[in-house]
């Protein structure tokens, strides 16, 4: 098994393709609602733009459901893809260029067809708006999903999805800097600061084809390599995912507090220029605000790994949750004054990248929750929840930011000194009331019903330690398309998985191990920090604490390799893997690697323990070695009975 080290060019490539991604997505989700309310019409439109305006949100509101139907059959479209580039890069490239086409388009007036003939234009509107969604969410679906595909080294991948979320943190906040630095450089007319329709465009256009860029640098820069990793040919449906999230009650409530939660914070952060526009009356000076979020917004990734250690992360989420309340109370306060309006933006935004990290970590962590409690594993349908559910807060987002332009008077031709004292009110009651309750409403859920941390999620993964190699034969779920082969007559050569010094399986410390219930094997004392292969065989089962792994070997050998005691503690801290479930290596594959310091340092023991886990089936188990071994010394012979 070869180590894929991806190149400074690849990484850079993907780590652009995050950049204009999240551009083209902060653009659809925040500013093009703001076109739509104050640009589309103009102001002569009245009372006829008021109700244009809000069927077209409704539009939009109702697509975002439909399309929500269709996301699983997106993944399963891009699973069953097979070309000779790959099954991602060709969606992230074909959604790119027809998403930044049809983006450009919901930017125009469609040649005056929404004056001409509005109902041909709410027709002509839905047809692009649903492409434009389909193909962002092909590319959406087809760029995070590539990770795995780039390489097995998960250091790499780890490497490789930081800098992809820095990439994104930049571009999406990045958007909000230009946005009216562009419009104001390309409008005939300034508008009070606000614009014209030929400024917004040209906006349009410059996100579009940054967006379009970055997908070639993808398809360009990148390579998916060869793997014998499983295929996942099981069809998913709406269904499947209504199945997980109602059997899997942490998943289930997580989803219920994250889905309020993000309503709430996407109708606020939404309504922001709204703010500045209408309120303070300079949208120029949202630039200001967009600048420091990119740099607030790189600094709060980079302080959740020593929060979450510090406070874990359920208290994160509510130390998080606190500061963005406080930013909401401020924001209440800070009336025309420009420097409380940006100290109350940050308070409400340094939280919003340590609670979304905190929700995917929790519904990362109820893979295993479900599986320990139903007998099976649901990896892609769980992890595609949370985006599901982001792109419903902006269903829900878009619709409220539209009802309230027209509820407010903040549509085409107002200006701060227009807007009334009974407008302002209506405003600042959707803008901070409604999110507020939706807000309290998930961390009342999250409070009661979301017991899933580190601490029960590590006694979890020792479960499924002590039951996988039971159950394994009988669940078959695990591992989908994947046989398990039975185990099969003639003596089996192991290799010893890690350079050391044996000792009895009765000498580890762990009585779990110690007492065989577990099954027959062996203890070393580690020399170095790599794990290798015992023998030819598939990875079975993996764990997320990156701690242990259970292989089956060709013949049937059904083994539980596992790093330390105890090091479920670690959380994944100074562990590598270099495999993937599912995947068959050979003898000698190097599949680990763990920094002995860590453990030690942790106070825990770092003996490697292999467990034999169906040496019940077997005639012989001998150790055949004492002493010093390494990854090229046979120390059991074993034989079926």
């Amino acid at each position: 098994m070869q180590n894929h080290k991806l190149s400074s060019a690849s990484s850079m490539s993907y780590s652009f393709g995050a950049f204009g991604h999240d551009m083209f997505y902060a653009t659809l989700s925040t500013y093009f609602i703001m076109f739509v309310t104050s640009h589309l019409f103009s102001k002569e439109s009245g009372a006829t733009g008021a109700k244009m305006i809000g069927m077209i949100t409704l539009i939009i509101f109702l697509l975002r459901f439909v399309e929500l139907a269709i996301d699983p059959f997106i993944g399963n479209a891009i699973d069953n893809t097979v070309t000779r580039w790959g099954k991602f890069k060709p969606w992230v490239l074909i959604g790119g260029t027809i998403g930044s086409i049809a983006l450009i388009l919901l930017f125009t007036d469609l040649g005056g067809l929404n004056k001409s003939n509005p109902y041909l234009y709410l027709a002509i509107f839905a047809v692009l708006y649903i492409t434009m969604d389909i193909f962002y969410s092909f590319k959406d679906i087809g760029f995070w999903s590539m990770i795995p595909a780039l390489s097995f080294d998960s250091r790499e991948r780890e490497k490789t999805a930081t800098y992809a979320r820095v990439g994104s943190t930049i571009g999406a906040n990045l958007v909000g800097v230009i946005v009216m630095p562009v419009v104001l450089l390309f409008s005939i007319t300034q508008n009070h600061g606000q614009g014209d329709n030929r400024g917004w465009l040209a906006f349009a256009i410059v996100i579009g084809l940054v967006s379009w860029i970055s997908a070639i640098a993808v398809a360009i820069g990148t390579k998916e390599v060869d793997s014998d990793l499983r295929k996942n040919t099981e069809k998913t449906s709406i269904k499947d995912v209504l199945r997980v999230l109602t059997q899997n009650d942490q998943l289930m409530w997580l989803s219920l507090s994250y889905g309020l939660y993000t309503a709430g914070i996407q109708i606020t952060n939404a309504l922001e220029l709204y703010y500045f526009t209408y309120i303070l009356g300079n949208a120029t000076q949202f630039t200001i605000l967009a600048t420091i979020n990119m740099f607030v917004g790189l600094f709060a990734v980079l302080i959740f790994p020593p929060m979450a250690k510090k406070f874990n992360r359920r208290n994160v989420f509510f130390i998080a949750i606190g500061v963005l309340l406080l930013g909401v109370v401020t924001f209440i306060f800070a009336g025309q004054s420009l420097a409380l309006v940006l100290i109350a933006a940050e308070l409400f935004f340094i939280p919003q990248p340590l609670i979304f990290l905190v929700v995917l970590m929790t519904i990362t962590d109820s893979v295993e929750y479900g599986q320990l409690k139903f007998g099976h594993r649901d990896e892609s349908l769980t992890l595609s929840v949370r985006p599901l559910l982001d792109k419903l807060g902006g269903a829900v987002s878009n619709g409220v930011v539209g009802m309230t332009a027209i509820m407010a008077g903040m549509t085409a031709g107002a200006t701060s000194a227009t807007i009334s004292d009974s407008g302002r009110m209506v405003f600042k009651l959707m803008m901070f009331g409604v999110p507020v309750i939706l807000v309290l409403i998930g961390t009342f859920v999250f409070f009661k019903k979301v017991t899933l941390d580190e601490k029960a999620h590590g006694k979890i993964v020792e479960e499924l330690e002590m039951t996988w190699g039971k159950d394994v034969e009988h669940d078959q779920s695990q591992t989908e398309s994947i046989e398990t082969p039975s185990l099969v007559a003639g003596e089996t050569a192991f290799y010893a998985p890690v350079a050391g010094e044996i000792i009895p399986l009765s000498d580890v410390s762990d009585p779990t191990f110690a007492n065989g219930s577990m099954g027959d094997g062996f203890g070393i004392k580690p020399s170095d920090g790599k794990i290798y292969a015992p023998f030819d065989g598939i990875i079975r089962v993996t764990f997320s604490t990156r701690h242990a792994v259970g292989i089956v070997s060709d013949n049937g050998i059904v083994t539980l390799i596992h790093i330390g005691i105890d090091t479920v503690k670690l959380g994944g801290t100074g562990f590598v893997t270099y495999f993937d479930r599912g995947q068959h290596v050979k003898q000698g594959d190097l599949l680990m690697e763990f920094w002995q310091p860590t453990i030690i340092k942790a106070g825990l023991d770092d003996t490697v323990i292999t467990t034999i886990t169906n040496s019940n089936e077997l005639a012989e188990f001998e150790i055949v070695q004492t002493g010093a071994v390494d990854q090229h010394s046979v120390v059991l012979k074993l034989m079926k009975k």
